[in-house]
């Protein structure tokens, strides 16, 4: 999905390269065994709660577009906040761990709920391959494994490849955005997913036309199901 570049942030992630042990999220100094994320942040983080209290802005995303099973996501995304922050970091600052982190956060709460079972694969929205090689790594993937190691679902990166690079969302109308990611994904091994349950993840759903644009594409493969999840929603 659409990312915008924020100058500001940009001085955060300059600051860790030089600090790599400050939270993610605060910037406060990490201590003890804390990882990426500190304590405090982890417990105050502005969760959805989408998996357990319906939330019907998520779905409407999707209504009438695609037929979803269910749509989920970790945190609320507000402008400067700790959120956004901690996806520029990802997307832009070098820092694949913070996807890590978060997935296997949302993957441990989506388990405890006895989610675990509703699942056959978690798969990742995929980088196009030049995306892909200058930034090195995609964060959605990182999202998915860490998903899938506390969730206890397998994730593949090699099921739904990208077909081109897009331009960005900013700015297109909603029937531009469609136009522009309409029939860009292609499902590379359609005997995985025939019948499956499908966890299709991303970083963020602001309209959900890139997400709705491989739901297409899982569902005419013969996927039985597909749900999103994704690290954060704006709404």
């Amino acid at each position: 999905m659409p990312f915008k570049f924020q100058p500001t942030l940009f001085w955060h992630d300059v600051l860790d390269l030089f600090y790599p042990n400050l939270c993610s999220s605060c910037k406060a100094q990490l201590v003890g065994n804390e990882e990426i994320i500190c304590t405090k942040c982890r417990a105050n983080l502005p969760r959805t709660h989408s998996h357990l209290v319906h939330i019907p802005v998520l779905e409407q995303k999707f209504a009438g577009k695609v037929s979803v099973e269910n749509v989920y996501s970790f945190l609320k995304f507000e402008k400067g906040g700790k959120v956004q922050r901690m996806l520029h970091q990802l997307k832009y600052g070098n820092r694949p761990e913070v996807g890590n982190v978060l997935g296997k956060l949302y993957g441990y709460e989506l388990r405890q709920a006895g989610m675990n079972h509703s699942f056959d694969w978690v798969i990742p929205i995929p980088l196009h391959s030049r995306k892909l090689t200058q930034r090195g790594y995609n964060q959605s993937d990182r999202f998915a494994a860490g998903l899938s190691e506390n969730l206890g679902v397998p994730w593949s990166d090699k099921i739904l490849t990208r077909r081109k690079n897009t331009e960005t969302q900013t700015h297109k109308t909603r029937i531009e955005r469609f136009e522009n990611v309409s029939g860009i994904f292609e499902v590379k091994l359609p005997e995985k997913i025939n019948h499956q349950r499908i966890a299709l993840v991303d970083d963020i759903v602001t309209t959900g036309s890139t997400l709705e644009s491989a739901v297409i594409e899982l569902q005419q493969n013969g996927a039985k199901e597909v749900s999103v999840i994704t690290i954060a929603a704006a709404y």
